[in-house]
């Protein structure tokens, strides 16, 4: 239930569901998002940490950081250059 309730909530969590939601469909995405949620109740009691949330801008920062890593592997895989586009106004 509570793996349910993130597809709605501002945290990275929610970010990180709706993703899953719309490349996985809702029903595989809320498994993997009550398995996240275990791994991270699980290291707070046996580590006795507390959970920090570092935001929605956080999140979605470092996913466009990887996505840009990950277009720059593969364009160089082509011997192709990636330069970033004018910003328009």
């Amino acid at each position: 239930m509570a793996a349910y309730t993130l597809i709605r909530s501002k945290s990275a969590l929610g970010a990180n569901c709706r993703r899953l939601r719309a490349r996985l469909g809702a029903p595989k995405a809320i498994t993997a998002m009550a398995h996240k949620l275990a791994r991270l109740v699980y290291r707070m009691i046996k580590y006795g940490q507390q959970y920090v949330d570092k935001g929605i801008r956080y999140y979605e920062q470092k996913y466009r950081e990887q996505k840009l890593k990950r277009l720059h592997k593969q364009a160089a895989e082509f011997n192709l250059i990636l330069t970033p586009a004018i910003a328009r106004e």
